[in-house]
């Protein structure tokens, strides 16, 4: 039997990446499209084949060619600056927890991150991922065929209140929330809202509106931020799961180790929101 790709040593340089991770995302201002990044290699999943999912398959030319991926190559730049310092990680590994750090140093919720995903160079066809010009149909069958729920959708949907779309990336301009590199509950808010000038409305995002179980969602992350926290952690980790199964022979931490790290990673990430919002007040005086 095959050595377990997650051993001690490994687990430590998982520890090492996060850090990394966490530098490079605070200083580039990169954390929307690292997500994405880890988003798009995912989101290839196809629950009934067992085919596609968080493999790395989007760092092969055939799969960051796709339409849909256009400007991930910067992220993918990104990452191999990691990857060139931490050899050992894997890519699959790597660009799940750059999505993961992400949402943390933006403000958003802790996410549970198991590491062991194997790297693969097969890549599935165009056409798995959401078409932002159709609606509740659409959305159910992209997700559906992952293994998620309508609970999933809206909360994975309410990432969009990081970052804004690119016309040269999507045909799309503008961010859907006010602060488009703070992690909040906003989203829900400015959906409920209705047409705001200058934010963002895809018919992805309308849909969300007019679907009853969807909409129920909207309103309750809309006045309710904890409780969006709390599910996007969940729907978050099956998004970065798909695909693998975290091996059962992942070496245990005790407790009081974990509670360190979150503590720490929580401090980590409120500082640079705070120093985040600062450069940006500083730079509209």
């Amino acid at each position: 039997m095959a050595k377990p790709i997650v051993d001690t040593e490994y687990l430590k340089e998982v520890e090492r990446v996060r850090r990394d991770l966490r530098a490079l995302i605070s200083n580039n201002n990169c954390s929307p499209i690292m997500l994405r990044l880890a988003w798009h290699d995912a989101g290839t999943y196809d629950a009934k084949t067992k085919t596609g999912g968080a493999n790395a398959s989007i760092r092969n030319e055939q799969e960051y060619s796709h339409s849909c991926n256009n400007g991930l190559t910067i992220a993918l730049n990104f990452c191999q600056q990691i990857k060139d310092k931490h050899p050992r990680i894997t890519y699959a590994d790597l660009f799940q927890l750059a999505g993961v750090v992400a949402v943390e140093v933006t403000g958003g919720p802790t996410i549970q991150f198991l590491p062991g995903r194997k790297d693969s160079k097969v890549c599935t066809n165009e056409g798995r991922l959401p078409d932002a010009n159709k609606g509740v149909g659409h959305l159910r069958d992209i997700f559906y065929r992952m293994g998620l729920s309508d609970k999933d959708i809206v909360a994975l949907s309410g990432a969009h209140t990081l970052g804004r779309a690119h016309p040269e990336r999507s045909g799309f301009d503008g961010p859907w929330t006010q602060d488009p590199l703070k992690f909040d509950n906003s989203y829900f808010v400015e959906l409920l809202k209705g047409e705001s000038e200058g934010l963002l409305k895809l018919a992805t995002d309308k849909a969300l509106l007019e679907n009853p179980e969807f909409r129920y969602y909207v309103e309750l992350y809309a006045k309710d931020e904890d409780a969006f926290f709390r599910d996007y952690a969940v729907s978050h980790k099956k998004l970065s799961e798909l695909g693998f199964t975290p091996s059962s022979s992942i070496p245990k931490v005790n407790d009081s180790t974990i509670l360190a790290q979150s503590a720490v990673g929580v401090v980590v990430a409120a500082a640079v929101v705070i120093i985040s919002y600062l450069y940006e007040a500083r730079k509209k005086i």
